[in-house]
């Protein structure tokens, strides 16, 4: 398997414009969503953050985030983490794993627990120390979701 390294946007704020671009990419909510919760990040607003897998050739290849609500009905339960992806060709090696695990980690030491994240997945995020919370109705969802705690 490649080497890989987990930064946070603070870590890399040059990049903040190809970070935002490359979730964009991935999501399709534009870049300029991004970018401002990025920017937030680095003025040191606690409940914004960006966590980025980088490969051996310093290129993106997976990401999360951590929002205070990540577009669903249950507005108390926060901070969400969302916008979890890995590239196609990376999955399967562990990755998202080890970036979930960053990130509760780096939430224990600032303080934050527990987490939330909404997800459509039943079965992948347990694997991590995840439990189905409760459901909730994302912004124009027709269904509801699964929203997952990790204490």
């Amino acid at each position: 398997m490649n080497k890989f390294k987990i930064v946070t946007i603070k870590e890399i704020p040059t990049r903040i414009n190809e970070v935002a671009n490359w979730f964009s990419d991935k999501w399709g909510v534009p870049a300029s969503i991004y970018i401002k919760s990025m920017k937030a990040s680095l003025n040191r607003d606690k409940i914004q953050e960006w966590y980025i897998c980088l490969n051996d050739k310093d290129e993106i290849i997976a990401g999360m985030g951590e929002i205070e609500n990540d577009f669903h009905d249950k507005k108390e339960y926060s901070p969400n983490i969302c916008a979890v992806y890995t590239l196609k060709e990376y999955r399967g090696l562990g990755i998202a794993g080890k970036l979930l695990d960053y990130v509760v980690k780096d939430n224990k030491r600032r303080g934050i627990s527990p987490l939330y994240l909404l997800t459509d997945h039943t079965s992948f995020y347990e694997r991590y120390g995840w439990e189905f919370f409760c459901l909730a109705n994302g912004d124009g969802e027709d269904k509801p979701s699964r929203l997952y705690i990790h204490r």
